[in-house]
């Protein structure tokens, strides 16, 4: 199996929430997503936000540009994009640490799926129709 070159890395709780904000909105300043994640129960700082976003811009998940005084924030990859390349990312992982008891385990699971989750799972995988 070919190795993938430099997964994205995996998102930490806040990270996770703070991307699927400005993946919802494509484009989006701190405020922006300090805003929406603040219309939940959990209220969080600015300099929290705006610290976390700097992280996954330094880590290379977003792409900052700045306009005016104000840093704007894009993704740097859509969200399908992103889990797949870690999906891909986790499989190799196993895969190059386990072999074929990985690959063996991974059978296993897809023979005791249902046909509709197969027949889902051929989709995604590009194999269905």
């Amino acid at each position: 199996m070919k190795a993938t070159a430099n997964p994205p890395p995996p998102l930490h709780e806040l990270e996770a929430e703070v991307m699927e904000e400005v993946w919802r909105r494509e484009r989006a300043t701190v405020r922006e997503v300090l805003e929406a994640l603040n219309e939940g129960p959990k209220q969080r700082a600015y300099t929290t936000v705006m610290t976390i976003m700097g992280r996954l811009h330094r880590k290379g998940v977003l792409r900052r540009t700045r306009t005016g005084k104000t840093d704007v924030y894009s993704p740097v990859m859509r969200r399908a994009e992103y889990l797949d390349a870690r999906a891909r990312g986790e499989i190799e992982a196993m895969v190059e640490q386990y072999g074929d008891l990985a690959l063996a385990q991974f059978k296993s699971r897809v023979d005791e799926l249902d046909p509709e989750r197969l027949r889902r799972l051929e989709d995604l995988a590009g194999g269905g129709g």
